[in-house]
């Protein structure tokens, strides 16, 4: 029983590894769509975003098939309440993918007002910090997990940035508004994804220590 329960660990580990694979890869596609202004690639980022709800759906139906068939105890337990929430995570992660993509066909082929410095900065840190997040997971690496809540504080710093520039260009651009509010939509959608991957992080230092701790704060 005991083997076959270890199994079943692996299979979900191996659910989550995947889901964060395809929105590390939806994460990609979204800002490349929006720096080239490709609005099929945008539109395929909105099309293959039901493969993760799918997967995210599996994920959780098989922990709770476990914890029922199961009945695990003590750090068993947590590992499955944490696939959970990790998978809750990580697909809330994609549905930025999937926003920063419709941004992207909302400003369509308009000229850029601005250089996306600091929005390609943010998601670049934002990327980093996925796949920071699940390589802690696969690892029950507390000291990575620390690591990436300060990679957070980067990005918050490059969002406010990102905000100010904004808004300090729209007196002389009243015509482009729609593409300022989409842009200061990006930088928000990416912001919340690094506060997903710190989530992320705080699960993994409550999997290894058995308490939660508030890494955001």
């Amino acid at each position: 029983m005991r083997e076959k329960f270890e199994l079943d660990l692996n299979t979900l580990h191996t659910k989550l590894i995947e889901i964060g694979s395809l929105t590390e890869v939806a994460l990609g596609k979204s800002i490349r769509a929006l720096e080239k202004q490709d609005i099929d690639l945008a539109i395929e980022v909105l099309e293959q975003d039901v493969n993760v709800d799918q997967l995210e759906e599996e994920i959780n139906d098989f922990a709770i098939l476990l914890i029922a068939k199961q009945q695990p105890v003590a750090i068993d337990l947590r590992r499955i309440i944490v696939s959970i929430k990790i998978a809750a995570d990580i697909e809330r992660m994609a549905d930025n993918a999937v926003n920063i993509a419709k941004s992207a066909i909302r400003i369509g082929n308009e000229p850029l007002i601005k250089p996306l410095e600091q929005i390609t900065k943010m998601h670049k840190l934002a990327s980093e910090m996925l796949s920071l997040s699940l390589k802690a997971y696969h690892e029950e690496d507390v000291a990575l997990a620390r690591k990436i809540a300060e990679i957070d504080d980067e990005v918050d710093d490059l969002y406010g940035e990102a905000i100010k520039e904004l808004l300090q260009i729209i007196p002389e651009n009243l015509e482009y508004m729609n593409q300022i509010t989409q842009l200061s939509l990006v930088a928000r959608f990416i912001e919340r994804t690094a506060d997903h991957a710190t989530n992320i992080a705080e699960n993994v230092l409550y999997l290894v220590k058995g308490r939660h701790y508030a890494l955001n704060d």
